[in-house]
């Protein structure tokens, strides 16, 4: 866990006006206020902190950046799951006149075997499926602890998969005593039925009680033949795995949408552990001119313009400079983020300061962000950022950040001036490409999502205890005067449920189906998600 730090500030920077509704100068907290985690490594690494706790990034060379060769790729970047499989059995001994064997069907090495080629053609099939990147150890045969210490990979490994044939519980300990995520797979009708499809809840999740035993592994850690369920939580163990720790630059300093600094600070700590990095304005506006003055940038900045113009179905609505600097801060921003290693950014003020500082709005900036593989934020919110960031890495897409509207005869409105438009993590929508609507400024994408898309939506409460899950369908793009990017949702929920039950502000919107995903990973982290079908 990364380690709290107590001098987080509860001082905002004075009165801001919000594409959220409003001004928030009257709530504690301000809209511009949070601060993030700092590994000590990352401390001793950099110049200094910001007075929101953040870590402070020091200056860079425009020249320097300049001359980094950037790689094209469409793909969230994410590290693979490293997967341990471990079968348990045993080779029972026959006695007379007394019970001398367990249920199961492996009773003996040669099925074990067996059993453990079974396993790997398994498994062989799960990659070639997967959507996300996993990575599977050779499968270990152990009939009790002592076998544990000649068994490797365990410690390279952030998941024991454990085929629970045989054997005695004192394994299952000693694993989970390695703190790692362990997921059990018992047969029933997939294979030789194993001892543990009988006995896994009464005797280990329950401990021969009637309640829940075993912190941190539950009966949603318990797969019964399916390939398929151990598929979908590999992957969402797969985003979990890409979001903690996560490092992402927060321009402007770190937000939390009218929230206390400290409060949010200390849940994005204890939960998601992220390395914030704050990115000064100055910083930005010097990297941006200093690119502004280099020919060679501004050359490529309006070629990628040109073609991004000359695609099928874009439009321009607009004036032609504001989507070249938009570009052109789009390099900036890359450049950044890879000089520090990092996937991910959000910019705070971005309902003004960042205009002056770019010549543009960052609204397309974030889009084109989010469409090359990177996690972009307006708003710098870290509320939803963090969730944002989960489903982003789950998926595999990009997601959409939006403000909700209140709910009526099955259908809301969701929009934002910012929106992927390769939603699908594959294609480009239409996009219309206008000004940002409260500014009447810059560029602003109105995406065209996909009509019957199936869509996950996640709401995220203020206090990281509690996400709520709504599935939903796009019904329509309409174009009222509100953010540029805008759909209607149906739900089938009742609208008074949803209503009541709708916590924060932001929600986070990806395409697909990934509430069982974000359920069960959400979960390990402490945060319960009730999912409102």
């Amino acid at each position: 866990m990364v380690k709290k730090d107590s001098t987080a500030s509860n001082t905002g920077f004075g009165p801001v006006r919000s594409c959220c509704g409003g001004n928030h100068e009257n709530i504690p907290g301000g809209h511009n206020q949070m601060s993030g985690g700092v590994t000590r490594r990352e401390f001793l690494q950099v110049t200094g902190t910001s007075a929101l706790g953040a870590v402070v990034l020091p200056g860079l060379s425009w020249p320097a950046l300049a001359s980094v060769q950037m790689e094209e790729s469409f793909e969230i970047r994410r590290k693979p799951l490293v997967v341990k499989p471990v079968l348990t059995y045993e080779v029972p001994v026959q006695r007379d006149q007394t019970s001398w064997r367990n249920w199961g069907g492996l009773q003996t090495g040669e099925d074990a075997e067996r059993e453990i080629a079974s396993i790997k053609g398994e498994l062989d099939c799960i990659k070639a499926k997967a959507d996300f990147p996993v990575e599977f150890l050779p499968v270990s045969g152990v009939r009790n602890t002592s076998d544990l210490e000649g068994v490797g990979g365990l410690d390279r490994a952030d998941l024991f998969l454990v085929y629970a044939a045989g054997g005695g519980s004192g394994i299952f300990d000693a694993l989970l005593a390695m703190d790692k995520d362990m997921i059990f797979f018992c047969r029933h009708k997939s294979g030789p039925v194993y001892l543990w499809y009988e006995i896994i809840s009464p005797r280990y999740l329950r401990r021969h009680t009637d309640e829940h035993a075993i912190p941190g592994l539950d009966f949603n850690d318990v797969v019964i033949d399916s390939q398929d369920e151990i598929m979908w939580r590999l992957r969402a163990l797969c985003g979990l795995k890409n979001t903690l720790d996560a490092g992402i630059i927060a321009v402007g300093g770190a937000g939390g949408w009218a929230q206390p600094a400290n409060v949010i600070r200390e849940h994005v700590d204890d939960k998601y552990r992220l390395n914030i990095r704050a990115f000064s304005y100055d910083e930005l506006g010097k990297l941006t001119a200093a690119a502004m003055a280099d020919r060679h940038a501004v050359s490529r900045a309006r070629s990628r313009a040109d073609a991004y113009l000359g695609e099928s179905g874009v439009t321009l609505e607009t004036k032609r400079e504001f989507v070249d600097k938009c570009f052109l801060l789009e390099d900036v921003m890359k450049r950044v983020m890879e000089n520090y290693d990092c996937r991910a950014i959000t910019i705070n003020h971005c309902m003004g300061t960042i205009m002056p500082v770019s010549g543009t709005a960052a609204c397309l900036t974030l889009g084109l962000l989010n469409d090359a593989g990177y996690l972009a934020f307006c708003e710098s919110d870290f509320v939803v950022v963090p969730a944002g960031m989960l489903m982003a890495n789950i998926s595999g897409k990009p997601v959409f950040f939006n403000n909700p509207t209140y709910p009526h005869g099955g259908i809301k409105t969701i929009s934002h001036c910012t929106a992927p438009r390769r939603m699908d993590g594959k294609n480009l929508e239409p996009a219309r490409i206008l000004t940002h609507f409260e500014s009447d400024y810059g560029a602003a994408p109105k995406v065209e999502m996909k009509v019957g898309q199936i869509i996950t939506n996640i709401i995220p409460d203020f206090s990281f205890k509690k996400y709520i899950g709504l599935p939903g369908k796009i019904v329509e793009n309409p174009f009222m005067p509100i953010c540029r990017t805008q759909i209607n949702i149906s739900y089938d929920c009742d609208d008074m449920l949803l209503a009541e039950k709708m916590p924060g502000f932001h929600w986070i919107t990806v395409y697909g189906d990934y509430l069982k995903e974000s359920r069960y990973a959400l979960k390990k982290i402490g945060i319960e998600q009730e999912n409102l079908v």
